[in-house]
């Protein structure tokens, strides 16, 4: 179940603009609020079905986003390439990587992860 509230997070936001301000206020209901579909479903003034079809319905649209143009993946794909080129950069020497140039870099990759966490 975390991994679906996660992946749908992470869709959201992504895409979560292009959807409707309703599937947007649902979708927020639901996995940032937890508020149940009974809950949303009052809020509202609909039916739990109806909640629940605008869920899988809005779910369904971000993931479809995601297979088209793949901004997600492409996203997790370079933070892994930062992460990777920090511990490279990292691992030189002490008489290398003490360079003011090479100085600069390391905090460059490290702002970019520390930034991509905060995402």
């Amino acid at each position: 179940m975390l991994d679906k509230v996660l992946k749908v997070g992470m869709l959201f936001d992504f895409y979560g603009a292009l959807l409707t301000e309703k599937q947007q206020r649902c979708l927020e209901m639901h996995y940032s609020h937890d508020l149940s579909l009974s809950e949303i479903a009052e809020e509202f003034g609909v039916s739990r079905q109806a909640v629940h079809d605008i869920l899988k319905r809005s779910e369904q649209i971000l993931i479809e986003y995601e297979t088209k143009l793949k901004l997600v993946e492409r996203y997790q794909r370079e933070q892994l390439n930062i992460k990777q080129a920090f511990e490279l950069v990292n691992n030189l020497s002490a008489d290398i990587r003490n360079i003011p140039e090479i100085q600069s870099v390391l905090t460059k990759l490290a702002d970019l992860i520390v930034e991509s966490e905060e995402v």
